[in-house]
This record gives structure tokens, C-alpha cells and sequence, in this order.
């Protein structure tokens, strides 16, 4: 099965950018979609992106709005999600995860790996 580690998060201000990076080992990265997630204090998790095996299509949550980009590069078993134009309320923990079976879905459910989440902070 495949393990996931996030990293990228961090505190920038609103306007800024962020690269996440999502860095998977023990499996083979292009059997699975990637989809990116996240959560903020004391709200539900919400699906950011996602991203098929291999990377031809992408799929974005409303909110998103032309300002975020999700993508992979299956040689280094990474995938990524450029952040541009934060916003305060982009902050929450970011989360990638791994399914072999569905095809960039939104549902949380769907996915089977996860990481441990990032910290993503926005400040006015």
C-alpha cells in the first residue's frame, strides 16, 4: 500500500502563493489518483483537486476559481497543488490522498491512503 507525506504548508499573506507536494512511497504512484483535501478548524473536510492516474485530467472544487493547479509527475512519485492568490479563508490543514480504484473523485470516502495533512495559513 502506498504512504503519503505532505509538505509545503506554511504562513503567507493573502495574494501569496504555496506550493503543497505530496510525496508518495511503497506503491506504484501512477495506479493511483491523487486528490487533495482540506480542513478547516471545526468545519468539515472539503475536496480541493484531483488529478487521474495519469495526470491527463484534473478537477477542481468552485471555490477553487481558476487559482489553484493540481498536477503530478509520476517519475518522482510526487504530486503537487499550486496555490496562487490565497485568500484568509484558503487557511486549514491540506491533505492528499491515494485511490486505486476511482478516477479523481471528489468524495473523501473514495480514497483509501492519506497523509498527514499540512498546515496552510492566510493571513489578512
Amino acid at each position: 500500500q502506498v504512504q503519503l507525506v505532505e509538505s509545503g504548508g506554511g504562513l503567507v499573506q493573502a495574494g501569496g502563493s504555496l506550493r503543497l507536494s505530496c510525496a508518495a512511497s511503497g506503491g506504484t504512484f501512477s495506479r493511483y489518483s491523487i486528490g487533495w483535501f482540506r480542513q478547516a478548524l471545526g468545519e468539515e473536510r472539503e475536496f480541493v483537486a484531483a488529478i487521474t492516474k495519469d495526470g491527463s485530467l484534473a478537477y477542481y472544487a468552485d471555490f477553487v476559481q481558476g487559482r489553484f493547479t493540481i498536477s503530478r509527475d509520476n517519475a518522482k512519485n510526487t504530486g503537487y497543488l499550486q496555490m496562487d492568490n490565497l485568500r484568509p479563508e484558503d487557511t486549514a490543514v491540506y491533505y492528499c490522498a491515494a485511490d486505486s480504484n476511482s478516477s479523481g473523485s471528489s468524495y473523501y470516502l473514495d480514497y483509501h491512503y492519506w497523509g498527514q495533512g499540512t498546515q496552510v495559513t492566510v493571513s489578512s
